[in-house]
């Protein structure tokens, strides 16, 4: 079943991309939840003439995305964590904690666009993915210190 997504969807796609999914979870997720729409002639024709209409602003939120990855560049950041002997950290680091690090740097990062390609539970250097536009991707590497 062909459907288009109204939103972005962590995993599925970006707004305005056209995909194929299972009956059952356009038709009673999606479609329901106001998430996508159903790929028709009718509905690819907008959906078309819309995305032409936003081509300009879409660029300049690409050209956005670029400066600010361009800006953030090679930054090392550092989060502080409580640790125990073994060099394990209660709890682990959030998406919150490398977004309000990031703030404090002044750079302007969305927590849900920021992803741990693996579990952080240990004092080291880890890498965070910044997902800043469909095409625009970074990566920043920070170091979980002992407090």
């Amino acid at each position: 079943m062909e459907v288009i997504l109204k939103q972005d969807i962590k995993g599925l796609g970006y707004k305005n991309d056209v995909i194929n999914v299972k009956p059952g979870y356009g038709r009673n997720y999606l479609i329901p939840q106001g998430l996508a729409i159903i790929a028709n002639a009718s509905n690819k024709k907008v959906i078309e003439e819309n995305i032409r209409q936003a081509a300009h602003k879409a660029a300049k939120v690409k050209n956005d995305a670029q400066a600010l990855a361009d800006s953030i560049g090679d930054l090392m950041l550092e989060i502080g964590a409580k640790v125990g002997e073994s060099g394990k950290i209660f709890g682990a680091i959030t998406t919150l904690q490398i977004s309000d690090s990031l703030r404090a740097k002044g750079f302007e990062v969305d927590r849900k666009s920021i992803t741990f390609p693996q579990d952080v539970k240990e004092v080291g250097e880890y890498v965070a993915l910044l997902d800043l536009h469909k095409e625009v991707k970074k990566e920043v590497t920070f170091k979980v210190v002992p407090e």
